[in-house]
């Protein structure tokens, strides 16, 4: 008894014949593209054409102007003589600074009051949705400009809240004990870094070998030795020391330790609490796409609520919250250009200052447009490739 194997599909070829539909469909395609090229075309002469006639200068050589703007919060060293070019830098740098640390703490946050609506508790639960309909509801920009509000209504500094030893909180923000780092320091912290990318090479080399031959291998060994050990070898060689400044009011003001200005706080909580209430709708429903059968197996084996939900629904879970957790780190990023309205010197911030002290308005517009297309290019495609790898593959 013989079986007919599924033929394949036939191969589709691609024929230019004369009055074929591919060909009209080519001269279609070239068409419309030649007719955009050239009403951009017109724009840009037609744009640049005014601005000569008004005597308005072009191109990026003001770049390399000195800027003369006070930046008053900055992550990178700066001072008023340094150019528009490195103006732009420390904006962009300060817009990452939010967008950056707001993405992490935003998923920790959304992560858990999702985990929370779910919640056999029923007060538990019942908070978080509230936490949810109500920032969700609320715009943006309102609660930007109730958190800075509440951060100019703290005390001064010589009154200022300490929740614990060490941290201020006052009307000139928040202020925490830091670690100086140095050029030693970077080493130090760049060998742990590259030691943590090894162990997870080793890491899933172990997990492949005992998928093979079933015999767990401990990873821990590679861990200490990479993570810790090299690292602190690396410091004692260098004569790396590491202390804590800690913070301390000198007349008027703090001296020492980490200062969060109120504005880049006011910006960080804001942009977080807002944010968070959509991630952990997006958490609660992938948790919830995960078939009840998963949960039921897995309180047959006699497992813990807590492994269950990291080991076994979490992972499955990540396939449907993933792709719309991407849209919410774009939109977080570019939430972050309501700065502006605060006085926090974001790259938009201080892309309006150059227009304003040049006049060379389109430039400004399209750095900022770059940096924000850059960035979200970026995001796309870290989560894009995280997808991908943890995507179902079909046998």
């Amino acid at each position: 008894m013989t079986t007919d194997s599924p033929r394949p599909p036939p191969r589709r070829t691609f024929s230019l014949a004369l009055g074929g539909p591919q060909l009209k469909g080519l001269l279609w395609q070239i068409l419309v593209v030649g007719i955009a090229l050239a009403i951009i075309a017109f724009l840009w002469s037609n744009t640049v054409h005014n601005l000569s006639a008004r005597r308005i200068s072009t191109g990026f050589a003001f770049l390399g102007r000195e800027a003369g703007m006070p930046i008053a919060d900055s992550l990178l060293a700066y001072s008023p003589k340094d150019t528009y070019f490195w103006a732009f830098v420390v904006g962009v740098a300060n817009t990452l600074r939010v967008a950056v640390i707001g993405i992490v703490l935003a998923t920790i946050l959304g992560t858990l009051i999702g985990i929370s609506r779910l919640s056999a508790n029923w007060l538990l639960s019942r908070l978080a949705a509230v936490y949810v309909e109500v920032l969700r509801d609320i715009p943006l920009l309102l609660q930007l400009l109730f958190w800075y509000v509440l951060m100019q209504a703290l005390p001064a500094a010589r009154a200022a809240w300490r929740p614990i030893e060490g941290v201020f909180l006052s009307n000139r923000g928040l202020i925490l004990p830091s670690i100086p780092i140095g050029e030693g320091q970077l080493w130090v912290l760049g060998t742990a870094l590259a030691g943590a990318v090894v162990f997870y090479v080793i890491r899933r080399a172990l997990i492949a070998q005992q998928m093979l031959d079933g015999r767990p291998r401990p990873a821990w060994p590679f861990a200490l030795g990479l993570i810790v050990a090299l690292p602190a070898l690396l410091s004692w060689q260098l004569g790396v020391r590491w202390t804590i400044a800690w913070p301390e009011l000198r007349g008027f003001n703090f001296v020492g330790g980490l200062t969060l200005a109120p504005e880049y706080f006011a910006l960080l909580i804001a942009l977080v609490t807002y944010t968070s209430a959509f991630i952990a709708e997006i958490v609660r429903s992938g948790i919830q796409s995960v078939s009840r059968g998963q949960w039921d197996a897995a309180n047959a084996l006699g497992l813990r609520r807590s492994f269950m939900l990291r080991q076994i629904i979490l992972p499955q879970a990540l396939r449907v919250i993933v792709p719309p957790m991407t849209s919410q780190y774009l939109n977080l990023t570019k939430n972050s250009s309501l700065a502006v309205a605060i006085g926090y010197q974001d790259v938009v911030s201080i892309a309006n200052t150059t227009l304003n002290q040049t006049g060379q308005a389109i430039e400004a517009i399209a750095l900022i447009m770059a940096v924000f297309l850059t960035i979200s290019l970026s995001i796309s495609f870290f989560m894009n490739w995280y997808n991908a790898r943890i995507a179902l593959v079909e046998r």
